[in-house]
């Protein structure tokens, strides 16, 4: 929910840079998360400043606009555009469409709307700033109160141009940086979010290097960005490696299924390894271990992994303490039984002067 913000002037950047010779058509760019350190002539970056007082565990929310709202809520987020470069930048600001799709976070062309980026509106279209300066830019986000149940996705963008080498072609220069958004609306509270892990498939690319894809599918009902990392071990003469981390940018809407991948050590031998696979959004972390191989030959895939099953685990748990619960009772038994056959005292045989 928009309730208290809480500053966040030197946090992480979500930084967006695509230098792109169009004919007057502005970069299409896919925006990551974390920071990208700005390049070229025109460099301009853009980050957030505050995120809500709620979302502070929230990785997400410290790259991305991220929040659940009610029908006819009006809230605010300040963002920071600022000028990397060495010259005077005349910045365009606007909020543009975008969607998920195949997946992969999309981007509307140029400024084209959708409803989320109507709702938006920012306190400056334009910003001139000097060189390496900074302005801060309030986005109001609106929503009116018919507005039906649902996830949206829109970017608060930054834009600079300036002409290309040959001005009688009509070639502009476009740099632009943005921040998603990803709105939900509907009444109560938040809806959950959730995944689950499918199939894991070992690789080796068309120069070797070993690679694994695992098959993701959102059951939850908010949009999810996945990263992740795999660790290996148990490999041959009790090899271990990693962690190797995710490669980013698979983004999944609610009901949608998609793959992520892993590239490994370049050296690393076919196996069979015993593998651990972390894969997390936001708040929400899952773990698949099991064991697989590489194939040998470049460019083919292997088998699927072999996978740990959580009731395997829960059966090998259970054995393990229906074993020391029944070694216990033996024992016990044992003990009982030796006692009634040691002769009695000398006093309960009648023995005593």
């Amino acid at each position: 929910m928009p309730t208290t913000l809480l500053p966040r002037p030197f946090r992480a950047m979500l930084l967006v840079l695509i230098a792109s010779a169009m004919l007057g058509t502005p970069a299409i760019a896919q925006t990551g998360r974390g920071e990208t350190r700005p390049s070229g002539k025109n460099s301009i970056g853009i980050r957030l400043l505050e995120i809500p007082a709620n979302r502070v565990d929230d990785p997400r929310s410290h790259a991305y606009i991220v929040d659940h709202v009610n029908p006819g809520t009006t809230f605010t987020r300040h963002v920071e555009v600022y000028n990397a470069s060495r010259e005077p930048q005349r910045v365009r600001l606007y909020a543009a469409g975008a969607g998920i799709s195949r997946g992969r976070f999309t981007f509307a062309p140029e400024r084209t709307a959708n409803e989320l980026s109507s709702w938006i509106t920012l306190n400056h279209a334009t910003a001139v700033l000097p060189p390496h300066g900074r302005t801060p830019v309030k986005a109001t986000i609106a929503v009116p109160a018919w507005a039906p149940e649902g996830e949206r996705y829109a970017v608060i963008w930054a834009e600079v141009s300036a002409p290309g080498a040959s001005r009688q072609k009509g070639i502009t220069l476009v740099n632009r940086v943005g921040i998603r958004t990803y709105l939900d609306v509907g009444p109560g509270g938040e809806p959950p979010t959730d995944f689950k892990i499918g199939e894991i498939m070992p690789q080796r690319t068309g120069d070797g290097q070993p690679r694994i894809e695992a098959a993701v599918a959102n059951t939850g009902q908010r949009a999810i960005d996945l990263e992740g990392r795999v660790t290996m071990s148990g490999g041959p003469s009790s090899l271990s490696a990693g962690p190797f981390p995710v490669e980013r940018g698979t983004t999944l809407a609610p009901g949608q299924q998609g793959s992520v991948s892993i590239l490994l050590g370049r050296d690393l031998p076919d196996g069979p390894w015993k593998f651990s696979l972390t894969l997390e959004s936001g708040r929400i972390e899952h773990t698949r271990t099991g064991t697989l191989t590489f194939p040998q030959k470049p460019g083919t895939w292997g088998l699927a992994a072999s996978m740990d099953s959580p009731l395997s685990l829960l059966l090998a748990l259970a054995g393990a303490a229906t074993l020391v619960t029944a070694v216990t009772l033996l024992v016990g038994f044992r003990r009982f039984r030796a006692r009634r056959k040691r002769p009695a005292p000398p006093f309960l045989r009648g023995d005593l002067a």
